[in-house]
């Protein structure tokens, strides 16, 4: 044998005799005090076999079972309760023990950026792509079937399908917005729309909708209230706001036979338009029996001449303007609209086939503007504009794993953070190469951050990251919560997402998601807070000091989507902490567990007294031990977050004992808690935000880049700017791995 070969050789043997022994007096005496009881060959507890472990076994055969054990010794659910507690240092050996040799085996396997799936758009991705592609303010995917949802959120690519509706879908939604991007000449003619949604079911006080008008000229808005009728009923008051504004406001007759229609004329300019109906009893208190059954829209009445809309300046880039179309000026069109549409350059001979269309039409006797409906229509129809798709390396690349091109990272970038396609200046940056500089990419991201489109960074990942899009559906009890309605709803909504933006916008440190002593709010929902001194619809920034308000978890928001539309549920809130918080989410419960017979809480029991019944079977404590003491600590908010002492004839108990040990009474302490596990919430935000980023599940392999995330983020003071940048400049975002199938 060779001195080399021999010096590498002795150093390895040294390396696992190290190991080895430190296995031996750290690890092996460590089980064998407190886990072998349990997980042994016999007992097997959990399917796991802690017996007569090896050191080779640790990060290789057993590996997913000692991290667990690493989870659960660190929060203190194991060694089981009424076992005696192994001493802290003893605790904190064993752990830093097996994650350093989990790390040193990682770092023997080649990087591996993960393989992400053609990705179809999503409809929120959808309508702004439609939106910033053509200028055309129309969501024609609201009406496209609900998009499935994978690891938490709805952009996942391995969950995207495609069903022959949703390509009927497509095809209709594509004619609509060609005729509303390029609309005919003529004046229409007046014709009637009637919106109804599902939602006055949910919320029958009001109703909202949105009506496009394709040229200027006058409309009738029309409200009818439906409802029966009841003798020496009060009346009550319809109020329409249009665009924001005030429109008019009657008194609703709640007697029989009576009319209950309400008009509105006004002179409407082309576009989109908000319409807003909502019912209110004039005496507060009073319940609302009627609901707004729908809001009809006729016109355009004494239209104006229509003018080239804003979407001919996108659509039209040559001669246009001046009325003068060259025999050029087709194909210079289509190939900058394919080239924008598929996010990408694209060769002649890809845009070959969209100008046959346009000759093809243009022979059938159609103007140039509406010749160009056709292949407008055939590229949004295209697979290139449906699917995000990017390109393995070439066949004879020996790499399996490459850098994206440069469009590609400029796509990943604008579906991150605008949820929509790249604008001129991110391809320009894509174009020139500047992209891939850290410096050129940390510029684009300043940009895009800063621009209003970063606003679907609020509604698309926060509003799936903090389940505030359940807001929307959740109706509670009307008997137990009469002061409920739309506008509270609304406003408990707008609260969470300025906070959010406030959080992105001004750089502030993802710590205040957990405490941050100020919110947003207005006058009604700083009543509903208990908080005095703020006047008006308008929402402003406010002070929390001196309140037990801070942070997401304690915003009406959050606290009613993790509550039952009765009553509050602690096992709900502590779920929502370790998932949303804590990232550490219980598994699924077993099967055939009774429900929690809740008919007397508040009356002859309080709800804690029942959970502990609850939790006494030793199958259900396990995770219960970890996630109703956390939702306790947040009992003093009720079902839609209002503070109280008392839940019916029950003082509230706010303590918890969490399974580490550590203890608490009340949110404020709760939170001190939660902040005490920064890096916890840390790495969850990372993990939740990486995943929305790349469009598909985190794997073992993704562990490096996110453990470098998080720390990079401590180092600079927790800044959102940070996670973001972290993300952008990340491998597994800027490459990809090709198809090893092959």
């Amino acid at each position: 044998m060779k001195t080399g070969a021999l010096s590498v050789f002795v150093a390895a043997a040294a390396a696992c005799q190290a190991a080895s022994g430190s296995f031996d007096k750290t690890v092996a005496p460590f089980v064998g005090k407190n886990c072998v009881m349990c997980h042994n060959a016999k007992a097997k507890t959990g399917g796991i076999d802690f017996q007569d472990r090896k050191p080779a076994d640790v990060a290789v055969k057993d590996r997913e079972a000692w991290e667990r054990a690493i989870a659960k010794v660190r929060d203190g659910t194991m060694p089981p309760k009424g076992l005696p507690r192994p001493a802290e240092a003893d605790k904190t050996a064993f752990a830093e023990w097996l994650t350093a040799e989990f790390a040193r085996a990682d770092r023997k396997l080649p990087p591996d950026p993960g393989r992400v799936t053609a990705r179809r758009l999503n409809r929120f991705e959808y309508n702004n792509t439609v939106r910033d592609l053509t200028g055309v303010s129309f969501k024609p995917a609201d009406d496209f079937p609900p998009d499935d949802s994978g690891y938490g959120f709805d952009n996942i690519g391995d969950v995207l399908s495609l069903s022959p509706v949703l390509m009927e879908k497509y095809l209709r939604a594509a004619g609509q917005i060609s005729r509303r991007a390029i609309p005919s000449d003529a004046v229409p003619k007046a014709t009637i729309e009637r919106y109804r949604s599902a939602e006055h079911l949910v919320s029958p006080r009001s109703l909202n909708a949105k009506h496009a008008a394709l040229v200027e000229g006058e409309f009738e808005v029309r409200a009818n209230v439906a409802g029966q009728g009841v003798k020496d009923g009060k009346p009550l008051t319809l109020t329409l706001r249009i665009d924001g504004k005030d429109a008019g406001e009657w008194d609703v007759d709640t007697t029989p036979d009576k009319r209950r229609a309400f008009e509105h004329r006004l002179r409407l300019t082309p576009g989109e338009h908000t319409l807003e109906a909502g019912l209110k009893a004039k005496t507060e208190g009073d319940p609302v029996r009627f609901r707004v059954d729908n809001i009809e829209v006729r016109g355009p009445f004494n239209a104006s001449p229509a003018k080239a809309p804003a979407s001919h300046a996108k659509i039209f880039i040559c001669g246009h303007a001046e009325g003068a179309h060259q025999a050029e000026c087709a194909r210079r069109d289509i190939a900058d609209l394919a080239r924008r549409a598929f996010r990408r350059p694209v060769t002649a001979a890809e845009v070959e086939p969209y100008v046959k269309f346009f000759e093809m039409a243009r022979a059938d006797g159609d103007s140039f503007e509406h010749a160009m409906r056709v292949p407008l229509e055939a590229i949004l129809v295209s697979p290139e504009f449906l699917f995000r798709i990017e390109r393995d390396a070439k066949p004879d690349d020996p790499k399996a794993s490459h850098r994206i091109g440069d469009f590609e990272l400029a796509t990943r970038l604008s579906y991150f953070l605008w949820a929509s396609m790249p604008d001129e200046a991110l391809f320009q940056a894509a174009r020139s190469g500047a992209l891939r500089r850290p410096a050129g990419l940390e510029a684009q991201i300043r940009r895009m951050v800063e621009d209003p489109k970063a606003s679907a960074l609020v509604d698309n990942f926060a509003g799936q990251w903090l389940e505030l899009r359940n807001l929307e559906s959740i109706q509670p009890d009307p008997d137990k919560f009469p002061m409920f309605d739309k506008e509270l709803r609304q406003a408990m909504l707008t609260e969470t997402r300025m906070f959010f933006s406030n959080i992105v916008r001004e750089d502030r440190s993802i710590l205040d998601f957990i405490d941050a002593k100020y919110t947003f709010l207005n006058e009604r929902l700083a009543r509903h807070y208990g908080i005095e001194g703020v006047k008006g619809p308008e929402f402003r920034r406010v002070a929390l000091d001196g309140t037990h308000r801070g942070g997401v978890i304690t915003q009406a928001s959050v606290l009613t989507v993790s509550s039952y539309p009765t009553r509050t549920s602690p096992v709900i809130r502590g779920k929502y902490i370790l998932e949303n918080i804590l990232n550490a989410p219980p598994p699924p419960p077993p099967p055939n567990v009774p429900s929690l017979d809740a008919s007397g809480v508040g009356a002859t029991v309080s709800l804690r007294k029942q959970l502990e019944e609850h939790r006494a079977n030793a199958t259900c404590a396990s995770c219960h031990s970890k996630m109703d003491p956390l939702g306790f600590g947040l009992e003093n908010y009720d079902a839609i977050g209002r503070w109280r002492t008392v839940d019916g004839k029950f003082t509230i108990d706010p303590a918890g004992v969490l399974p580490n040990g550590k203890t608490f009474s009340g949110p404020d302490e709760l939170k001190t808690i939660l902040l005490a596990d920064r890096d916890a919430f840390a790495r969850c935000l990372t993990e939740k935000m990486l995943t929305y980023a790349l469009g598909r599940g985190l794997e073992r392999y993704d562990k490096r880049t996110v453990d470098s995330i998080a720390a990079t983020l401590a180092t600079n003071d927790y800044r959102f700017s940070s996670l973001v940048k972290g993300i952008a400049e990340s491998m597994p975002f800027q490459m990809r791995r090709g198809d090893i199938r092959r």
